[in-house]
């Protein structure tokens, strides 16, 4: 029979904060009315925000497909020179946000960058005399998603080819299958369910990206979400513009749950590795190679060695103590957000297993909707409601004290760190679930044997077992805060600066060289977990 737990009620409080911001966001759209604002937007620029979102939303699941399956049958089902290397490596353009990605390749695609510089150079050519693609478009910008988010589909379509292969793919060549039509009929068809989740995955990012948008000055719901709060003062069409990114954000939830149908994807074999035949040797070897070679440099490699050059060559005139000062504003919020996560996440996962009621696990879904709610509406929400409630703790204490404390709220980091709870919390509950349901009940009844409370059962039995899954979690979180943009722009305090915003306003004033430090700083501590995962990747597939 299921135990009731105070803990329930303070997982209810939990799922009521995180879906604040959301229905924030729902609430003024319907009571706000058609702004003057929003008839503007209406009359010149919604169209442009809902057509290049859907071509932003075409282009990059087509390129994440594509590069993403590639890469991962190749990894998956073959043996070819560097495949153990490519293995793991191909996960590394995560490490690189896609803002970052951005300002790294206009430096070098650009009129004077080094690209262009040489081939003029090389064929004496003059401005005028040859055609080059301009990377600030929006063909440019699907470019840069795809070379950021295709290990999203990487990593789920080469498990899905792994455990679902082999005695399926011998069974479809006794039947006269050859490789291509194997892969078509078998292969790819069972790995669907995947290959969409990260497809979905991958779109979700997208539509929450500010960064690369606005630089590439490619207008879309968040450009606009931004423009409309801080340019044009009007937070009903901010609540309006979040409220059909939302939308956007909801229909490729429902769709990537919809194309499963009511198919069923079951392992069948324990076959996991790949067939005996499907060694590459030769120009097909290299062939290979070079498939996955393209997009690891393209992601990561050219990346991330013309952010070295550019910090040790250029030079950063404000790297030192502004640095330092960056610095420490990002690792604060990162280490407090984490901090609050993973113990939120620990309490939140035990108050779950210990209710083992419907709605328990119900409420921890409810935490979890704001991973797919891009950082640009958690802001909007966040802020309408906060400051509202800031401006009457204002009035209070002018009543009871006679004297303006100001902003406590917003005017510090504590609405900014509720909005990052809001939008990472569940990256952190969903690795301490995972580990704790791995953990079996029957110590738990060992520990009540012994005299142990709910209290002490947790602390002395659960969170010794879970401390590398709780500080995995806590590293995800903090990686994403350091690469978060949009809410940390809407919502930091004034003359508050991180890492991330540092690149952003510089790569704005077009002083890509000083944006280097920064930008080379985020990629760093983005490679923390990855490195983690790549260690996981490389023994699965020896």
């Amino acid at each position: 029979m299921p135990h009731f737990s105070p803990l329930v009620a303070f997982a209810a409080a939990v799922a009521l904060l995180a879906g604040l911001p959301v229905a924030s966001v729902g609430f003024n759209l319907l009571a706000g009315g058609t702004s003057a604002t929003w008839s503007h937007l209406v009359d010149t620029v919604l169209a442009d925000y809902v057509l290049n979102s859907l071509w932003l939303c075409l282009g990059v699941g087509v390129g994440v497909a594509v590069v993403g399956v590639a890469t991962a049958w190749l990894t998956a089902m073959h043996d070819f020179p560097g495949r153990r290397f490519f293995a793991w490596a191909l996960v590394l353009p995560l490490a690189v946000p896609a803002y970052v990605m951005a300002y790294v390749y206009t430096d070098f695609l650009q009129f004077v960058g080094p690209l262009q510089t040489a081939l003029r150079q090389a064929f004496d050519w003059q401005h005028g005399d040859y055609w080059f693609p301009d990377i600030r478009s929006l063909p440019g910008a699907m470019a840069m998603f795809v070379c950021v988010l295709y290990p999203y589909v990487y990593l789920l379509a080469r498990t899905a080819f792994i455990e679902r292969a082999g005695g399926m793919l011998e069974a479809a060549r006794t039947l006269g299958l050859g490789p291509w039509r194997a892969f078509f009929s078998v292969s790819l068809p069972l790995a669907r369910p995947a290959i969409a989740a990260g497809v979905t995955l991958a779109l979700m990012e997208t539509l929450a990206d500010y960064g690369t948008v606005a630089y590439f000055a490619v207008n879309t719901f968040t450009t606009g979400i931004y423009r409309a709060w801080f340019s044009l003062g009007d937070r009903i069409a901010s609540a309006q513009l979040a409220a059909m990114l939302l939308g956007f954000v909801l229909l490729l939830v429902v769709g990537e749950r919809l194309s499963r149908g009511r198919a069923r994807y079951h392992n069948t074999t324990g076959r996991h590795r790949p067939l005996a035949g499907a060694r590459l040797r030769g120009y097909r070897g290299l062939l290979a190679a070079a498939c996955c070679l393209v997009p690891l440099t393209l992601g990561f490699l050219l990346p991330a060695g013309l952010l070295l050059k550019m910090a040790l060559t250029d030079g950063d005139a404000q790297f030192g103590a502004r640095f330092v000062l960056l610095a420490r504003n990002s690792f604060l919020l990162a280490g407090l957000t984490a901090g609050l996560a993973v113990a939120l996440s620990l309490l939140l996962a035990y108050s779950a297993r210990l209710s083992g009621t419907v709605g328990a696990q119900a409420l921890n879904r409810l935490v979890g909707l704001g991973y797919a709610v891009p950082g640009a509406v958690i802001a909007v929400g966040v802020l309408i409601p906060v400051t509202r409630l800031d401006n009457w703790l204002a009035g209070q204490w002018q009543d009871w004290f006679g004297a303006n404390p100001g902003l406590l709220l917003t005017g510090g980091v504590a609405a900014l760190v509720y909005a990052y709870l809001v939008r990472f919390l569940a990256v952190s509950l969903q690795t301490v679930e995972a580990s704790l349901a791995k953990i079996t009940r029957s110590m738990d009844d060992a520990a009540r044997s012994l005299g142990h409370g709910q209290g002490a059962t947790l602390r002395r039995v659960h969170a010794p077992i879970l401390r590398g899954s709780l500080f995995t979690a806590g590293l995800l979180v903090f990686v994403d805060v350091m690469k978060e943009l949009p809410a940390t722009l809407v919502m930091r305090p004034f003359n508050f600066d991180t890492l991330a915003t540092q690149a952003y306003t510089l790569a704005s004033d077009e002083r890509l060289a000083e944006a280097s430090t920064a930008a080379l700083a985020i990629v760093a501590v983005g490679l923390l977990p990855l490195i983690a995962l790549s260690r996981q990747i490389s023994r699965s597939g020896k």
